[in-house]
């Protein structure tokens, strides 16, 4: 990630001295490059972000059976599959 991209936006985070040692010594063994530092905030947030999603799915689809939504799921495939094939052809 470069800090001149037009889609990158500078934050400010406080992170405990803890964490910051132990992040960098992580990246540091993994061969520390520039942008490193950014690219894992940035992944651990879309992370983060997946797994509130996948949660809040899940808390939504509770009381849903697992066969109404495996085929919910199978109809969408198919729809898909069957537009992207489609315009292959």
């Amino acid at each position: 990630m470069k800090a001149d991209d037009e889609d990158t936006v500078r934050w400010t985070i406080f992170v405990p001295k803890k964490t910051d040692v132990s992040l960098r010594m992580h990246l540091a063994q993994a061969g520390l490059k520039r942008g490193s530092l950014s690219k894992f905030v940035a992944e651990a947030v879309a992370w983060r972000l997946f797994d509130l999603n996948v949660a809040a799915s899940k808390a939504h689809n509770k009381d849903v059976p697992s066969d109404v939504i495996e085929d919910e799921i199978e109809q969408a495939l198919s729809q898909v599959r069957a537009e992207r094939f489609a315009t292959r052809a």
